[in-house]
């Protein structure tokens, strides 16, 4: 299973152009409101140079990458909790997300109109986050009424529930979301939207809009929040061209990689998630793992019956096998360490797992 985020703004901010150019599918991207009824699903491979690298190394013939889903719903509006603009749909098809990606937009056209009249950041997050904080108080209240009727046979489990369930409904109301609180959301299924980390995606033009770029940084800093400044019509068009065309384009603008690229990897971080490889005769392959996972966790990813009959792993990384240049040197010089179940993979590991079924 694949960690996945969602993608929500206000209308008309450029949410369905930016999951075009991450994704190969195609969103329907148009100058009027809710033009995504649906909510877009796009599975985008995490770009790693590593494993390519590993790929050479070790000989494999192909080279899969790790991916994470993207979900793209309709542009919010104000009252969307109460299910203006269908908004209350929209918002159940994120309450299974890992994680947020709220695209802020900060570049001026005239063509392309803005809800209300107007670019200004600020106020745009501000009604995105009133709308989450209002949609999750709904849930609570619901919840909470359910729960008291249960708490009568004074189970602990019950109590404690009712607990964080108050809780959660005091934050909410004084306009903060879970997150922001000590107590983070203790009851998993209810899905609170605010409880969920958040990157925001400040969408600007060809010369950077500095200053919208700035206010969102100074509320994400406030929030614990990050921020990645893309130009996504941009990235669009650059999804288009070939590699070399594209290579050549960001060489002379100064760029390293593309702000893609960028997105993708704050993704990545936002979700504490980090890469470990697996390589033989077949594949070089890119897997995702929670930061702090052990190699038995690991073992799950690849295959559950790896994982039934794990015996031990052989873990090398990458840094050594690139500088080693060969599996049979890291062994030689005795960098290739057998670990047991209980070993907690880092970034970058190169894993040979040893099983029996």
């Amino acid at each position: 299973m694949s960690f996945s985020l969602g993608i929500i703004g206000l209308p008309n901010v450029g949410k369905s152009t930016l999951f075009n150019a991450l994704s190969s599918a195609k969103a329907e991207a148009s100058n009027y409101p809710f033009c995504t009824i649906n909510p877009n699903i796009g599975v985008v491979e995490v770009p790693d140079p590593r494993l390519s690298e590993i790929k050479k190394i070790m000989g494999s013939p192909k080279a899969i990458p790790t991916i994470i889903d993207f979900h793209d719903i309709a542009g919010l509006v104000k009252g969307a909790h109460k299910g203006e603009g269908l908004g209350n749909k929209f918002l159940a098809n994120i309450r299974d997300v890992d994680a947020l990606v709220h695209v802020v937009r900060c570049f001026s056209d005239d063509n392309v109109t803005h809800v209300s009249g107007q670019v200004d950041p600020k106020a745009d997050i501000e009604i995105i986050q009133t709308e989450l904080v209002l949609a999750d108080l709904a849930v609570v209240e619901k919840r909470l009424e359910k729960t008291k009727i249960v708490a009568k046979a004074r189970e602990k489990k019950t109590l404690e529930e009712l607990r964080l369930l108050k809780t959660y409904r005091n934050l909410l109301g004084e306009g903060k979301g879970i997150g922001t609180g000590e107590e983070k959301a203790k009851v998993p299924d209810l899905n609170l939207l605010t409880s969920k980390p958040i990157l925001y995606v400040a969408n600007v033009d060809e010369s950077g809009n500095t200053d919208q770029v700035a206010i969102i940084e100074q509320i994400a800093q406030k929030e614990g929040s990050k921020v990645v400044a893309i130009c996504s019509k941009l990235e669009a068009e650059l999804k288009d061209l070939e590699p070399e065309e594209a290579k050549e384009f960001l060489e002379s603008a100064g760029q390293k990689e593309t702000g893609l690229n960028r997105f993708i990897s704050a993704s990545y971080k936002l979700l504490g998630l980090i890469s470990f490889f697996t390589a033989n005769n077949k594949e070089a392959r890119a897997w995702t793992l929670k930061s702090g996972s052990t190699v038995f966790e690991a073992a799950g990813k690849v295959h559950s019956d790896i994982q039934k009959g794990f015996i031990a792993a052989e873990v090398a990384h990458f840094k050594d096998l690139e500088a080693a240049g060969s599996y049979q040197k890291l062994k030689e010089t005795g960098q290739l360490h057998l670990v047991g179940r209980e070993y907690v993979v880092e970034d970058g590991d190169v894993v040979l797992i040893r099983f029996n079924v």
